[in-house]
């Protein structure tokens, strides 16, 4: 119908590409692997030609390089650092993948709650892993707070068991439920434009300013909040690793 609004959802619809069924290509992976490749493509024209006086490349590949590591190094100390590669690479593809989706017709990886949770369950599992090969069962005084009285210890070790293991769910939710609200929301206004146009002719465009200035300035806004989530999913995952390296309160 001349004049309706675009389905917002619409976009988020996950569309074989290659074979059917659990097994086929969607356009998920292909935006998957076109991030993987964009990110592969950065660094190796960037880190091609390593000079003293750096090129664009190679000065943002440095910077998102010293960022990262300052956000390690802060939240997780000096020995944090050997985590550094997957904390970058989570970085990278979580900023690559939403700063993508942002283009049209694109698909945003993080949009998909089993993208993020897997994003975050790589972590929760890392920590585990790690909080028991370094300390062994001296981990589980991450549970322990210290100078508790006994009379209440058992319930803030349920208090922080709880809190612990949800937190491949409140980090993969923060991240899926922002990109999936803001490219809603642009989707909203954007249609407002051509549904507007679309009814009213000549007088829908002079009405669909307003919205149309508002999708704009939500374009923006999109690009802050694909990197604040980028961000904010790192320092998180360097925190919960530093309880690994340091489980005592």
């Amino acid at each position: 119908m001349a004049g309706e609004s675009p389905d917002p959802i619409h976009q988020f619809n996950i569309v074989p590409l290659i074979g059917d069924g659990p097994l086929a290509f969607t356009n998920s992976a292909l935006f998957m692997a076109l991030t993987v490749a964009v990110i592969i493509t950065f660094l190796m024209i960037a880190t091609s030609s390593r000079t003293l006086v750096p090129g664009r490349l190679q000065s943002l590949a440095e910077v998102g390089y010293e960022f990262v590591a300052k956000t390690v190094r802060d939240s997780a100390g000096k020995e944090g650092m050997k985590f550094f590669p997957f904390v970058f690479s989570l970085f990278m593809f979580i900023l690559v993948s939403n700063m993508l989706g942002l283009i049209p017709y694109t698909f945003t990886v993080a949009s998909h709650l089993i993208v993020t949770f897997a994003l975050a369950m790589a972590v929760f599992l890392t920590v585990i892993a790690y909080g028991f090969i370094k300390n062994g069962t001296k981990f589980l005084k991450l549970f322990v707070p210290s100078g508790i009285p006994g009379y209440i210890l058992p319930l803030v070790v349920l208090i922080e068991i709880i809190s612990f293991f949800s937190r491949p769910i409140s980090l993969s939710v923060r991240l899926f439920a922002n990109m999936l609200a803001g490219h809603i929301t642009l989707k909203v206004f954007a249609g407002f434009v051509t549904m507007l146009s679309g009814a009213l002719g000549a007088a829908g465009l002079l009405v669909g300013v307003l919205p149309l200035l508002l999708a704009v300035a939500i374009t923006g806004l999109e690009f802050l909040v694909a990197f604040l989530q980028a961000y904010v999913f790192t320092i998180l995952t360097c925190i919960y690793l530093n309880d690994a390296i340091h489980p005592g309160h």
